[in-house]
């Protein structure tokens, strides 16, 4: 066959900032997600499930840039010529679809979702393209007492997912009292410093990667990075600069001398004075409900980097002293935040609809409670029955059916290949046991059960292979009625 003629082989390559996720990984982000169902229910809210893609115009100012609906994005077009873009987070469908069922529902509208989320952004390490978010949501009722409320599911969902309160912190801030510097510092608190404001937000949303000199730059001219990529900045004058940098150092060791302190910078301000009064009812509904400085403090540099936040606004990190192979110091960060965003729904309405909400990206949270060795994967491995003998298939797959109906997984290998590649199969299963059962067996109603974690032990201590068959290691033959009872105690002895 000459070249010309060879078939066509698309080359197997995963598209950059996408990735498979095994087994494990998908068992440990399900747990997760349920664990935090488990807290968003006992607090009273209701599942939701939005679609992956929206119009365009749906999320509106809130993407990127607005004027080109695939920058920041994916979009497409419609039959009828309308755009369509994935959902670039579980916020603004949420909107669409308060507004769009606004007079049958219950207000305040209380949801939890979880869902897969695309962005159209720049890849790079930890920073995908997809990924799950998992978000709880209140719509429909004013006041610091909601976003009070939606902190405590924040400081939850922290211990439901296996931490312990001196591994975690929720972090609090007000974007009032930013607005309040940011008058003073001549952006105007209007839909025309809107896109400023947003570059200040996204420039101190970085603070903890770039330091205050990249920030000082992502404030003023602009920064270029490490691979040669331009920002362009904020444009802010020098005592703007040193102000906004000012307000990101502000807080205090408690949350009360952290807004008296507040009170002092804002000045006369009537929006940072609003935000100063939020912070104070907060910290008294906290305190109330037993949520301490040390799981709940007021931090002046968590602003958040979406345009969409109008008043509190939090995010939960993590504390854990983690290391890397080179015993250097990992910092994990935010897994997680929200606030509240007035303005979402009420521009499908034309009326105020407030609403403050909670996320967190399920993979990165999965990802940092690997580093800390503090995720439990509850799914055992498959008990597999060997196919020892073809002409026995049935009976092996009324073994199995017999495990699983007793709460046991178990699998009949149905491959092809000969015991010792069964075992093989068994073992990159990373199954405990394997069962096999020959015809003499099956006619006495016997069956063999191969402990292979302790087969493995004790084979590294047996130096010859005559020594290895006389020992027969881990291995037991026994009747086949007692199979579900021998495994079930041996799986919970942990033997």
């Amino acid at each position: 066959m000459s070249k010309t003629n060879k078939p066509f082989r698309p080359k197997a390559r995963r598209p950059r900032g996408f990735e498979d996720r095994p087994a494990d990984i998908l068992r440990a982000e399900d747990a997760l997600i349920k664990a935090a169902f488990g807290v968003y229910d006992s607090f009273g809210f209701e599942p939701l499930q939005t679609p992956a893609f929206e119009y365009a115009d749906a999320l509106g100012k809130f993407l990127p840039d607005e004027d080109r609906p695939n920058v920041g994005v994916f979009a497409l077009q419609d039959d009828d010529e309308q755009w369509l873009s994935l959902r670039y987070d579980l916020t603004a469908p949420l909107a669409r679809y308060v507004a769009e069922n606004y007079d049958g529902l219950a207000k305040p509208f209380r949801r939890y979702q979880a869902g897969r989320v695309f962005r159209n952004e720049k890849p790079g390490p930890g920073r995908f393209r997809e990924f799950t978010q998992c978000d709880a949501d209140s719509v429909g009722a004013a006041g610091a007492a909601v976003d009070a409320e939606m902190i405590m599911i924040a400081a939850e969902v922290m211990r439901a997912a296996g931490l312990k309160d001196e591994q975690y912190a929720v972090r609090v801030n007000n974007r009032k009292l930013l607005d309040g510097i940011l008058e003073s510092s001549g952006v105007p608190n209007t839909d025309d410093g809107a896109q400023q404001r947003l570059q200040v937000l996204r420039a101190i949303d970085k603070l903890d990667r770039l330091g205050p000199d990249g920030v000082a730059a992502l404030l003023g001219d602009g920064r270029k990075d490490d691979s040669g990529d331009y920002t362009q900045g904020a444009k802010l004058g020098a005592d703007g600069i040193k102000a906004v940098l000012g307000f990101t150092t502000a807080s205090r060791a408690g949350r009360v001398e952290t807004i008296a302190a507040l009170e002092a910078l804002v000045g006369t301000s009537e929006r940072g004075l609003a935000g100063c009064r939020e912070l104070a009812e907060i910290d008294l509904l906290l305190t109330a409900s037993g949520y301490g400085p040390e799981r709940v403090s007021f931090d002046t540099s968590i602003v958040r980097g979406l345009g969409y936040y109008t008043g509190p606004v939090f995010e939960a990190e993590l504390l854990a002293d983690i290391k890397d192979k080179k015993g250097r110091p990992v910092r994990i960060g935010s897994i997680g935040g929200g606030g509240r965003y007035d303005d979402l729904v009420s521009r499908f309405r034309g009326q105020a609809v407030p609403a403050t909400g909670f996320s967190f990206g399920v993979s990165r949270f999965v990802t940092a409670l690997q580093k800390m060795n503090a995720l439990e994967t509850a799914a055992k491995p498959p008990v597999i029955i060997c196919a020892f003998d073809r002409s026995l298939m049935a009976d092996y797959f009324k073994i199995a059916a017999e495990l699983r109906a007793g709460g046991l997984r178990a699998e009949v290998f149905i491959g092809a290949g000969n015991i010792t590649k069964q075992m093989k199969y068994a073992d990159r299963r990373g199954a405990q046991f394997a069962v096999l059962m020959g015809s003499d067996e099956q006619a006495a109603g016997q069956v063999t059960v191969k402990d292979l974690y302790l087969g493995a032990e004790m084979a590294k201590a047996i130096e010859s292979n005559a020594e290895w068959k006389a020992a027969r290691p881990a291995q037991e033959t026994i009747k086949r009625a007692d199979l579900h009872s021998y495994l079930q105690q041996a799986i919970k002895s942990g033997t």
